[in-house]
Formats: structure tokens, sequence, C-alpha cells
């Protein structure tokens, strides 16, 4: 009888694959595709709010035209001409740039800071529309349904703690999947291709690899998602994407006037916020300040944080743990904990009302249950201490949550952040400005570093600058030349 059914459900697998075969537009070649591409438009459509939601649009609109006029441009000459892109530039000091399926592109500000000219840029856009051209993340989510396997974004705590985590993650699943080196291969040759037909030499993208390279190993540590995460950087790709480029104008007459638009670039990103802005919040010395909602609390010494426009996280290292800042729904602190247990399926066991620094407070204890899958009996999968604060019409939720087994050694950790809530008054925190790239000319020819220096570049950011430059410290810059430096 068992090798009965394991025979019937291998036929209806082999009848499912046999019948869900598509034309890849970029090779022509039949592929399983459990996706359609009517699917595959709807994943798009229900990703992009939560995608603009998780990291919040950046507010230029010069650059966003910029992206719409060269994405616009590149999406007609490519394999899916009938798609109506999308271009965003997103407010994240992350060197990003992602696609989503049915022809959505996001650009993080942060990478826009990092591109040297035009060309790197459109290489770099070419690659990610290659992406979507080619299906590669249709074909990935035709591989999880294969593999019965779920897709992860991307969590500073344990799988189990996940849930408590962003709720835009799940319509973001599909942003930090890792495409194999097959299909990034594919979206090197096509950006190559793609950039250099409208114009630009695409050379100037292996060298952006370079600079990504750079980044990378300056950091050391890599606690999010960023371009190199999520694109692979076989130790070849700057020599392959160089030839590439070589053989595409080789097999199209050696054209000369493809376009690099350095100065131009350079010009158009001339204040662009570099790194964490400020007044999204920011931590120092283990206290997380928020000048705009002007209030402060304490970071737990050596946990992971991150930060985006929704809320801010905070995980013990051990992924034990997890404690999170958010807005609450509702009109009252009664309200806000209703709405905040319907929103994560919490039981709630016990409450009280109290007062955290003159604001008005609620504190509850809650286990989100979860049935098991061996016995079938419904048992409490992480419990959860959620402090609600009200600050005029405003109410903060700080939850803390950890699996039963440990929520009483972490629940003391929970209630010293919720207790350390209080109003920012310091005016330095308040008025704190961020930084951002400032173009210079120079006006003597000298290397890099000197040049830097008569900038007052701080020595421990010469290297810094360099990268952000794309350049070496000592490479000699003329006189009229263009270069970032980094100013408040």
């Amino acid at each position: 009888m068992k090798s009965r059914i394991l025979f019937l459900s291998g036929s209806l697998a082999a009848a499912l694959l046999f019948n869900s075969c598509a034309t890849n537009p970029v090779t022509g070649k039949k592929e399983v595709m459990l996706v359609s591409e009517g699917q595959e438009l709807a994943m798009g459509q229900q990703s992009d709010p939560a995608v603009t939601a998780q990291f919040g649009l950046y507010p230029d609109q010069k650059l966003q035209n910029f992206i719409n006029e060269k994405g616009k441009q590149m999406g007609a000459i490519s394999h899916r001409p009938e798609l109506a892109y999308n271009f965003r530039i997103v407010d994240s000091p992350v060197i990003n740039a992602f696609a989503v399926p049915g022809g959505y592109v996001y650009f993080t500000r942060g990478i826009m800071a990092h591109f040297n000219n035009e060309a790197q840029f459109a290489g770099v856009l070419g690659h990610e529309i290659g992406h979507v051209t080619a299906r590669h993340s249709a074909k990935q989510q035709t591989n999880a349904i294969i593999g019965q396997v779920g897709l992860v974004g991307a969590m500073i705590a344990s799988p189990k703690l996940a849930q408590f985590g962003d709720q835009a993650m799940q319509g973001m699943q599909l942003l930090f999947l890792k495409f194999g080196r097959d299909d990034e291969s594919q979206s090197d040759e096509l950006g190559v291709q793609y950039s250099s037909k409208i114009g630009y030499d695409a050379a100037q993208m292996a060298d952006f690899f370079q600079t990504l390279q750079r980044e990378q190993e300056a950091s050391g540590a890599d606690p999010i998602p960023d371009f190199l995460s999520t694109h692979p950087n076989p130790a070849d790709r700057y020599n392959r994407v160089h030839q590439l480029a070589d053989q595409w104008k080789a097999s199209n007459g050696n054209p000369t006037n493809l376009k690099i638009n350095r100065d131009q670039y350079l010009r158009m990103i001339d204040g662009i916020v570099y790194g964490e802005d400020p007044k999204q919040g920011f931590v120092e010395n283990n206290v997380f300040y928020h000048p705009e909602l002007k209030f402060r609390f304490p970071v737990p010494a050596g946990w992971k944080h991150q930060n985006t426009p929704q809320q801010f996280q905070m995980a013990d290292p051990g992924g034990k743990a997890l404690q999170m800042l958010m807005l609450a729904p509702g009109n009252s602190l009664e309200e806000a904990a209703q709405a905040l247990a319907k929103q994560f399926s919490l039981q709630p066991t016990d409450s009280k009302k109290t007062t955290i620094n003159n604001f008005p407070a609620l504190a509850f204890v809650a286990d989100q249950v979860q049935q098991d899958q061996q016995t079938g009996q419904q048992v409490a999968g992480v419990r959860a201490l959620t402090y609600l604060i009200q600050d005029g019409k405003t109410i903060f939720a700080l939850i803390g949550v950890s699996a039963p087994t440990d929520f009483d050694g972490f629940a003391p950790q929970f209630t010293s952040v919720a207790q350390g809530f209080q109003r920012l008054t310091d005016s330095e925190k308040l008025n704190r400005q961020p930084e951002r790239v400032r173009i210079k000319k120079l006006t003597l020819r000298s290397n890099l570093e000197t040049a830097l220096r008569r900038y007052n570049v701080p020595e421990k950011r010469l290297n810094e600058m360099a990268i952000l430059n794309g350049m070496q410290l000592n490479d000699q810059v003329d006189a009229g030349s263009l270069i970032k430096v980094v100013e408040k």
C-alpha cells in the first residue's frame, strides 16, 4: 500500500512538473515554473507596499526621476518590455539593490552614494532588471515549492521569534533570496547587455563590484543583508564582467561613444544622506534615541539591533530573546492591548496599569498558543511581556518575547528596558544632523589622500573615503576633478 501511495504521489508530481513548464524570456528554453506570470505580477504588487513601509522612500525627487528615466529606458529594450516596471530609491544606508517579481526594482540611498558615475549605476540597474526578465525570483519560488522549503526573511533573532519581527517581512521574503551562481552570471551578462544598449560603458559595473568587495572587507561584520550577501561574488567576477563588456563592444563595432558621466552623477548626488539618519533614531553608548518622537530608552549591552521606519528591534546575541519597539493602534492603552493581542494571536495571562517616568503605561504577559505537531495539543509557542506607554495620542509598544522556558530569565531585562523609557530633552541629541556626501572640486593636482586631508578628513576615515570614491589613497587626481567627502 505504501509503495502504491508513493508511486501515485510521484506520478502526480511528475504530471505537475510536466504541465508546469514555461518559456524563459531570456533563454527561450522551457523551464519548470510553478509560478505563473500572473502570480509573479501579484507577488510584486503585494510585496511593494511592504518594502516601502519597511524602508521608507528617500525624499529626493531628482534621484527618483533619474532612476525612473533610466529604468524605463532599460526596461523597454529588455527581454520583457511589456512589463510595467517600477523603480524606487528607499531610505536605507545599507549598500543594496534588489528586485522582486513583476518588475519592482529598488536601490537604497546607500548604494546610490557609493556609485561614482552613471555607468556603474546603469550596470547594476541592468543586473537587477536581468533578475526580473529571466524570472529568477519565480524560479527560486518554484524550487522552494518543489523542495517544500519556506522562504526565510532577514531576522536578527531565532526563527521561532521571527513572527514578532516586522509584519511586513512576510511580504518581503523575496527580498533576500540568495540567487545561485548561474542566475548571478546570467544577470551579469544581462547587466552588460542592457546598460550597453542604452549607451553606457558596462566595464564600469565590474569596477563597482570591486568597490563593494573593499567595503565588505573594511566593515568586517555583516549584521544586515547587503548587496554582497544577497549577490554571491565569485573571485573571478570582476574579470568576467570586463570580458563580457569587451565582447559586447567587439560584436557591436567597438563603439567609442559609450557614456560614463562621472561628473554629472556626482553633482546629482551632492548632499545625499550618508550612513544612518539620526532623525529616524540612532543608538549611542547603549541607548536608543529618537529625536523626532522625543524619547530614549536603554539597549541591553551586547544585543544586536536593527532600526527601520516601522520599528526598532533588539535581539539577544544567542537568539533566545527579542525585544522591539513599535507604534500600537488604538485610542487607549486597553484598546492597544486588545489590538496587539489580536495581531499576534496572544492570550494574556496577567496585566496591570502603571506609570513609567510620568507616562501612563500598561503591562501584560501573554502566550502565543500554537498546536503541537506531534500531540495536536495547544502549547505556548512563545511568551511575551508587553509594555504599552502612552505619550499624548501616541501609544508605544515595547514587546519582549522568548520561549516559555527562557522567559523568567529575560523578563527582568525586558522590564528594565521599558522602565528606562523617558522623554528625550538633550538638545545635542534632538538636533543631531546626518552626515551627507559633499562634492568638492580640486584646485591642485595631488594624490587622493592629500586631497582628502585638505578637506579635513580625519586619519581614521581616509580609507573609508577612498572606498566611497572608488579609488586608492595613492591614486592621482587632477586639478578640476570632483571627489566625495562626508560632512554634517
